[in-house]
């Protein structure tokens, strides 16, 4: 029903940027909240960072400052701008959306997955 599909992830060197993206596919009628979540090798996952439909944020303490998400509802993608990248930022980025669907009905999905490598 609904598709998120990820790009932007590779590898980076320490207190590089990188720029992720997803783009949502599908059945949509509309999307409220989109997010980003990461999971680290041997770690839980977390949240990074969300965003409401009407483009209210938060993020997870250690990302403020150096991560922003954004989001366009007319392409029916967020964005996750990193800054100041560091090792331990190392993981893979999964894509969240909350979606309404054209039968009305909410469904959440997830993206397969993007990975992010900072490393010298």
């Amino acid at each position: 029903q609904v598709q998120l599909v990820e790009s932007g992830g590779g590898l980076v060197q320490p207190g590089g940027s990188l720029k992720l993206s997803c783009a949502a596919s599908g059945s949509i009628f509309s999307i409220n909240a989109m997010a980003w979540y990461r999971r680290a090798p041997g770690k839980e996952r977390e949240l990074v960072a969300r965003i409401s439909s009407g483009g209210s944020t938060n993020y997870a303490d250690s990302m403020k400052g150096r991560f922003t998400i954004s989001r366009d509802n007319a392409k029916n993608t967020v964005y996750l701008q990193m800054d100041s990248l560091k090792p331990e930022d190392t993981a893979a980025y999964y894509c969240f959306a909350e979606v309404i669907l054209t039968s009305r009905s909410t469904v959440t999905s997830w993206g397969q997955g993007t990975q992010v490598t900072v490393s010298s």
